[in-house]
């Protein structure tokens, strides 16, 4: 959300900021922090409204700096137990999409974010739901094609959501989970293992699992992880990028993907993102193509669409170097 949106949905909703600029607290010691504020951003989402004006401006946001096609979370925990509707939220979110895609924006598509940090019956409660609306052919739910699980990682097993999940797969979801962010490798493992999931965001503590490394490496199961925001989010993981084990991950043969985590909230794009990596570890302007094409295999796109959006990939990086060789000479 940007921050100009943050005072404005904040004042709509009579939301007094602790604060003038948004800006001022996005300076975060660890992940813990970073959720106080990630909470407070959302407490402004209010209304309908609200929700699609977020979900445009992020989407307009993203295809500034080359954003094509994304599988974005929403998390409305929180806002459903206030009371808001999770109907009326997969509309609004889908009608912000649908009018950022008509404006030359990026595709998206949405993943339902368990908050564990409001507990498994929670949890279970709301994939109800959006089961239910799938079933019902609500608006906007055809957007909606997986169930991730996100929040704080510290002293919580992923397998008391073993409920929520299977629910979430029996309705025809796909299956991803926040996890190995900051917590150790057993717990990404049990996330694969149990609760079936299919790829795992973050995913950074499972270099420490030689084992587990090459089994996700021979099963190429992806691992969206976010450098620069492990970073900015978690300095007492990893004071700099160099310190991040993204390049060893990828060296072990793991599928990784490279991603802005929520660009707004630490003040990152896909541009910075891509250039801060390859700086830190020497990558090629070839490498970055194939880290793009390693996101296109990781995604929940259809095989005609991969298809499809590798050739898109491919062409486009083929133009840009081109571009960048003759402005060269």
């Amino acid at each position: 959300m940007r921050p100009g949106t943050v005072i404005d949905l904040a004042s709509e909703a009579g939301i007094a900021l602790p604060m003038d600029d948004p800006t001022d607290v996005y300076d975060y010691a660890n992940l813990t922090e970073f959720l106080k504020v990630f909470w407070l951003v959302q407490s402004v989402l209010a209304t309908p409204q609200a929700w699609a004006r977020l979900a445009f401006e992020s989407l307009i946001d993203g295809a500034e700096h080359g954003l094509i096609y994304r599988e974005t979370f929403f998390t409305p925990t929180r806002h459903l137990l206030a009371g808001q509707s999770l109907a009326d939220i997969v509309a609004a979110v889908d009608e912000g999409l649908t009018a950022a895609e008509q404006s030359g924006g990026a595709a998206a598509r949405l993943i339902f974010d368990i908050d564990r940090e409001l507990g498994p019956a929670v949890a279970l409660d709301h994939v109800e739901q959006l089961g239910q609306l799938r079933r019902n052919g609500a608006r906007g739910i055809e957007r909606v094609i997986g169930v991730g699980m996100d929040s704080t990682e510290w002293g919580i097993d992923p397998v008391t959501y073993l409920a929520a999940y299977r629910a979430a797969g029996a309705a025809g979801f796909r299956l991803t989970a926040h996890q190995g962010e900051n917590s150790p490798p057993h717990a990404a493992a049990a996330a694969i293992d149990v609760l079936g999931c299919e790829r795992l965001d973050h995913g950074v503590t499972v270099i420490d699992d030689p084992n587990l490394v090459e089994r996700l490496a021979d099963r190429r199961v992806p691992l969206t992880v976010c450098p620069n925001a492990n970073v900015r989010i978690n300095p007492d993981m990893f004071a700099t990028i160099q310190d991040h084990p993204f390049a060893r991950m990828r060296d072990a043969g793991l599928l990784v993907t490279l991603n802005t985590d929520d660009p707004a909230l630490i003040d990152l794009n896909l541009t910075e993102e891509h250039l801060l990596t390859a700086t830190a570890f020497g990558y090629s302007s070839d490498e970055l193509v194939s880290i793009v094409l390693d996101a296109v295999e990781a995604s929940w796109l259809d095989a005609s669409e991969k298809v499809a959006m590798n050739e898109r990939v491919r062409t486009g990086a083929a133009r840009a170097i081109e571009t960048d060789a003759d402005a060269a000479d």
